[in-house]
């Protein structure tokens, strides 16, 4: 590296440094905007009118964002540039009628055309059914019956209990079994009926689930079969009033809610199941001022964005996965360990683990808690992948009590430990989650239903073992903690080289896609480097992350990859994701023997380029994933700390190589 372009890249890694500093919240944690698509809002202000308090929300900044996202198609995307997306418009054309604006708007006129264009309501997913139910637009006959009884199924049996559901699939449908039972219908008004949007015509439609018209109708073997006639059985015996044990069912299903419900209000940190808890409660009866209630809305109005101009609602906040990670950034940045902006972040983290036995522990029982979650508050639901960087983040913190901050560690890879799954791998949130028929139910038709093992999330909870192994200033401290899980390690290796698709890459469930797959395992198996099968894993990756480049220097993939994988890799470059891509090489570059210098110098050059004055970058790519192929995330804070690690490591790198070059002079 040139004395010129040297001095260029620490000018501008000092300014990004201090913008990083510049955003730390008082409290000492970090945290930006979330954002998903328009559908959060769309159904928040569906919440808020049914409980009859819309006159609370800021209806023309609510109708101003609607506006602004409406593409010139006429739709509302899935995610950025996806050309636009059925369901999503319905619910955004459904807000804007609740907010009064009028059927011959030229918005909704534009919006119209584009979904009857693509089939209208009755080609829209479950949910958005379900959301149109609740005030008449769409019958109940349509939608999947939940009996109330499954929530007394015993947990742990061989066939089903609502913990063989993914953490965010239960807190989501534990209250929509009480909404579901009850099939409420809310007047409105002014009436509205959205029979305009009925591509075959209001007196045409056909309100059923949908079914396979290939498949012989007593092949049950077929689940789409099985599963609608028995969908079939549940409604006659509602229609019979033959549905056992429901009243306890929902006694049970209430008892759940409630008692997951944190002090703050919120369920599970994750706005679907906080806007159906709060459903659940207006349909049991529950009144605006019961403190549940209230404190439901107060978390919500949390969750909210309001500016000069428009209303919106995050779909989940961030708080402790975005803080972990800057915190990460800074001290590869150069910033002194000890330096007080760190040491606040480092307690503050500290203080975030999550001590009370949550969901998880139904299926693992006998392990501590020691986890950390994404969110502010959310006992329930720690995860593997925060749990892995917080750990990772508080270890370069030089803290004043070593001694808790150590403790706080060893008590997380316990945990982690304890949650590896059959197979090797880890998954997000739970044990052996991986029921895959869960996912063709057709309540499930976002198919994201269970929670398995994912090569992402296992490349995390090994990049901490090799982080602690090697990188920490107290090797000691973990020793004896980490030398018993030599086998677990072991199992988790196999599964990540079994998971490697054949071109090299590995796939990427929490962020997009291929490229923060391969390159989050990229990171982990170089510090486990120690067969010829995993050199030769790493070296294909890595030159799979080289084909991959873009001619701009940068790397990006769009999302469509999820749904096509033809097209992985592949897409306008993204400071984020050539952030990734670099990241990957720089750990993998000992099994490259060269050949990823220039790739990688081609990559800094790209984020230098577009890095703008104050230091920052913006992308208007989705690069965050929630679910694959139905709903994508957008983090404000990716294309800061992203970029700081790849640049800094990438520097770092160079003076490593400049220092031994003038020793062996």
């Amino acid at each position: 590296m040139s004395s010129l372009f040297s001095d260029r890249l620490d000018h501008r890694l000092d300014r990004l440094q201090q913008h990083l500093l510049s955003l730390q919240h008082e409290d000492g944690y970090w945290w930006a905007n979330l954002e998903s698509n328009v559908t959060m809002t769309a159904e928040a202000i569906l919440l808020y009118t049914v409980w009859g308090i819309a006159d609370r929300l800021p209806l023309a900044k609510a109708e101003q964002y609607l506006r602004n996202e409406q593409r010139d198609h006429g739709g509302w995307e899935l995610y950025y540039g996806d050309g636009g997306e059925l369901s999503v418009s319905i619910e955004a054309y459904l807000a804007l009628r609740l907010l009064g604006v009028a059927i011959d708007d030229p918005a909704l006129e534009r919006a119209r055309d584009f979904i009857l264009d693509r089939g209208g309501i009755t080609r829209s997913r479950i949910f958005t059914k379900f959301h149109l139910a609740l005030i008449g637009c769409y019958d109940w006959s349509g939608l999947p019956s939940i009996p109330a009884w499954v929530m007394l199924l015993p947990d742990g049996n061989d066939v089903f209990s609502i913990y063989d559901l993914s953490s965010w699939a239960r807190g989501s449908t534990v209250p929509l079994i009480v909404v579901f039972d009850r099939k409420p219908v809310y007047i409105v008004d002014p009436i509205i009926t959205l029979n305009e949007l009925y591509a075959e015509g209001i007196a045409n439609a056909r309100f059923e689930l949908p079914r396979d018209p290939d498949a012989d109708p007593f092949d049950f073997a077929n689940l789409n079969t099985a599963f609608t006639a028995l969908d079939d059985g549940f409604k006659l015996g509602e229609r019979l009033g033959l549905v056992p044990f429901r009243e306890e069912g929902l006694r049970k299903a209430e008892q759940w809610i409630l008692e997951r419900q944190e002090a703050t209000g919120d369920w599970g940190g994750i706005i679907p199941a906080m806007l159906n808890s709060m459903l659940a409660l207006r349909v049991l009866g529950y009144t605006i001022d019961d403190p549940e209630v209230v404190r439901g809305f107060a978390a919500l109005d949390r969750f909210s964005v309001q500016t000069d101009e428009t209303y919106w609602m995050q779909p989940c906040i961030s708080p402790v996965w975005d803080t972990a990670w800057v915190v990460r950034a800074l001290v590869e940045l150069g910033l002194d360990r000890d330096a007080p902006e760190l040491l606040k972040a480092g307690q503050w983290l500290v203080d975030q683990q999550i001590l009370d036995y949550g969901d998880w522990a139904v299926k693992n029982p006998d392990a501590l808690p020691g986890g950390w979650a994404f969110e502010f508050d959310n006992r329930f639901y720690p995860d593997l992948d925060d749990s892995a960087v917080v750990a990772m983040a508080i270890d370069k913190v030089t803290l004043p009590d070593a001694a808790q901050k150590q403790a706080a560690i060893r008590r997380g890879i316990d945990w982690m430990m304890s949650m590896q799954c059959r197979g090797g791998g880890w998954a997000a949130f739970d044990l052996d989650n991986d029921k895959d028929w869960l996912n063709e139910l057709p309540y499930s038709d976002l198919k994201a239903s269970i929670d398995p093992p994912t090569a992402d999330v296992t490349a995390r909870v090994l990049e901490l073992v090799g982080e602690l192994t090697e990188l920490t200033d107290t090797p000691d401290a973990y020793s004896a903690t980490l030398d018993r899980d030599h086998d677990r390690i072991d199992a988790a290796l196999d599964y990540l080289l079994s998971e490697q698709e054949s071109d090299g890459s590995w796939f990427g469930r929490w962020g997009v896609n291929y490229i923060y797959g391969t390159s989050g395992v990229l990171s982990a198996l170089t510090y486990f480097d120690r067969s010829a099968d995993i050199r030769e894993a790493i070296g294909r990756g890595a030159l799979w992350l080289i084909e991959v480049q873009n001619e701009d220097g940068g790397w990006g993939e769009s999302c469509a990859s999820y749904t096509d994988p033809s097209v992985k890799g592949q897409g306008v470059s993204t400071p984020s994701q050539t952030a990734w891509a670099m990241i990957g090489l720089l750990a993998a570059a000992p099994t490259l023997a060269g050949r990823e210098h220039a790739t990688i110098e081609r990559g800094v050059e790209y984020l230098l380029e577009t890095q703008r004055e104050d230091g920052s970058w913006y992308e208007e790519e989705f690069t965050g994933t929630g679910f694959p192929c139905h709903f994508y995330l957008s983090y404000r804070y990716y294309p800061l700390y992203f970029p700081a690690i790849a640049l800094a490591r990438y520097r770092a790198t160079c003076e490593a190589a400049a220092a031994q070059t003038q020793t062996t002079a």
